[in-house]
């Protein structure tokens, strides 16, 4: 029986960089379940308030939104294998760097994705990963490798 991978993809929600390592695994034919942190911007930042009820203050807003973002990005990292956790250049994704922080502390395999100008800012998160990737497609050339050693 082989294993499934789980593989957390977390990080910048603004590009097709997900779709492209999954149509990528699954043309390699790769056994991995991908799980991904909640990608619908505004649902994201108002599920506290549409769950728990308003808040006047823009932090508490926030805060609640977190903490329940939180109970899913926690259960999802500490369930992967892997974490690919993504940095674009226009957003600036502090969630992504506390999901590597998070992951690396874990004992997870983490491999970050990003584009070579953002190297300087990115070198301690980079240096907590196991794999520093450009593109998705290395991503997925990563996956098929420890997954079929191919």
């Amino acid at each position: 029986m082989n294993k499934i991978w789980n593989v957390y993809l977390s990080g910048e929600i603004h590009t097709n960089w997900r779709e492209r390592i999954k149509q990528g695994a699954q043309a390699e034919s790769l056994d991995v379940e991908f799980v991904a942190p909640v990608t619908d911007h505004a649902k994201s930042d108002d599920c506290g308030v549409a769950i728990l009820g308003a808040e006047e203050n823009n932090f508490w807003h926030d805060h609640k939104g977190a903490n329940l973002n939180a109970i899913r990005t926690r259960t999802l990292i500490e369930n992967a294998d892997i974490v690919v956790v993504r940095f674009g250049d226009k957003y600036r994704q502090w969630n992504a760097a506390f999901d590597a922080g998070f992951a690396s502390a874990l004992g997870k395999s983490v491999i970050t994705l990003h584009d070579p100008d953002l190297t300087h800012a990115l070198k301690e998160v980079d240096g907590a990963a196991q794999a520093v990737c450009q593109t998705p497609e290395q991503v997925v050339e990563i996956l098929k490798y420890v997954i079929t050693q191919v």
